[in-house]
């Protein structure tokens, strides 16, 4: 991150003048497409980022991409972003508006890694277990395959992970078998 506490500012600035004007959920849309697409291309990063694109020029591509998808008061900050020469805080700024909101909304964010993909079912199930566990509140469950982990699942919440999978239980036999610190003992 660039510079987060501008992004929250940004973002904060943002977040209160959609609820003022009453379209929250609409900028919430239009900031989780800003985040899409700054994800999946990073040469669309680049252009923000880039000291040698005019202004001028960014607001522009930005218009092309983004005007026929984004509302009217989004189009205005994006406007606004640009001429205060922020743009390069813009991938920043809509994942900082996306955690605010959630705040706002007391939506939690759970992120469940897998080997496998899970089926919806125990994706329900689960996020059941970890409702029980959470004082009020919506959860938001993102769910992540990575066959590295060989099996069981590693769950992240609130800064806290629990690893319950099958790499890391190996990697804990590993470190068991190979510990020679008793050695010194003898």
């Amino acid at each position: 991150m660039l510079n987060p506490r501008l992004a929250h500012r940004y973002a904060k600035s943002l977040l209160d003048l959609a609820v003022e004007k009453n379209c929250l959920d609409a900028v919430l849309a239009d900031m989780q497409l800003i985040d899409n697409i700054c994800t999946k291309s990073p040469d669309f990063t680049s252009m923000l980022r880039s000291p040698v694109i005019s202004g001028d020029k960014k607001l522009s591509i930005i218009n092309q991409i983004l005007k026929a998808h984004i509302n009217n008061f989004t189009s205005l900050f994006l406007n606004l972003i640009v001429s205060k020469g922020r743009e390069l805080n813009l991938p920043e700024i809509a994942i900082a508006f996306t955690e605010q909101y959630n705040e706002l909304k007391n939506i939690r964010t759970v992120k469940i890694t897998t080997a496998s993909a899970m089926t919806p079912a125990v994706a329900d199930s689960i996020q059941g277990k970890v409702a029980s566990y959470l004082p009020k509140g919506t959860i938001d469950l993102k769910t992540e395959v990575n066959e590295e982990l060989i099996g069981g699942f590693v769950l992240e919440f609130e800064n806290k992970q629990y690893d319950a999978s099958v790499r890391k239980s190996l990697n804990d036999l590993r470190t068991r078998i190979t510990d020679t610190s008793y050695v010194n003992k003898l």
